[in-house]
């Protein structure tokens, strides 16, 4: 697998000095993206992204909890991520990997900075103290690279699906009764570096043969959150440069929800 890997690390930095991907895209251009919105029926929402040959499926459950000490008045936001074997030889059965873990906190960030779902009006009239409890579960089916995007795709699409449930007598009854109230759409922009040669999307070919790769999420005016992955390092003007990409390249990833 390692020496696979090399000699795809050397084809495709080859290839890009020619200003060429090995999937003919342009270095700007996204893969084929289609979104599948409540394929589950045992979730307040879900989604299905198709990202080329990366497929993530994100359920998103409610539920009546007790709120965190420190923020009695706020809802609850948790955000989950299972790398399924199936969907790579890499991946494996257990506890999170860091790469799992990164993936659930790079979408949780983006969704939680960007404030478009209100925590602060989620107490749950007459729930004696509780609050609504949003759970974003997302599950890597197929990987071939920038699980990042496609996650993020999934969870607003799954978000923009939901509807928070009744509460009576007590009791949580799983009917929608109330949108979720969601100020904005939050989506992300995957790069990675080449030194001159920047690209959008990568694939996992791209991924392995980067020097670095940054994940920018926004809304439609608003920058949230950055996360910037493997070991290479990137400018003052270039982060800066990339974060006007990724407001562009916004604008189309929020024509799918």
């Amino acid at each position: 697998m390692e020496i696979l890997d090399e000699i795809k690390k050397d084809y495709v930095r080859d290839l890009l000095q020619k200003g060429k991907r090995a999937d003919d895209r342009k270095l700007d251009e996204y893969r084929k993206i289609t979104l599948e919105r409540n394929p589950l029926s045992s979730a307040e929402g879900s989604a299905i992204c198709r990202l080329g040959n990366t497929q993530v499926l994100v359920s998103a459950k409610i539920d009546a909890v007790e709120p965190f000490a420190d923020r009695p008045t706020e809802g609850v936001l948790s955000t989950n991520c299972e790398l399924l074997p199936l969907a790579f030889p890499a991946f494996e059965s257990g506890p999170p990997s860091e790469d799992s873990i990164e993936l659930a906190r790079v979408v949780d960030r983006g969704i939680r900075s960007s404030e478009t779902l209100d925590l602060n009006s989620m107490v749950i009239e007459g729930g004696e103290g509780k609050v609504w409890g949003v759970y974003l579960d997302i599950y890597v089916l197929d990987y071939d690279g920038n699980f990042f995007d496609a996650s993020t795709l999934a969870a607003m699409s799954s978000l923009m699906s939901a509807s928070f449930p009744k509460f009576e007598d007590g009791k949580v009854i799983h009917e929608p009764a109330k949108p979720l109230g969601l100020k904005s759409k939050v989506v992300s922009c995957t790069v990675s570096n080449f030194g001159d040669k920047k690209v959008i999307d990568p694939s996992y070919d791209e991924e392995i043969a980067a020097e670095s790769r940054i994940t920018i999420a926004t809304t439609e005016e608003t920058l949230c959150a950055m996360q910037k992955g493997k070991r290479g390092s990137l400018t003052k003007d270039e982060v800066l440069g990339l974060i006007d990409i990724a407001f562009q390249k916004g604008a189309e990833l929020r024509a799918y929800l």
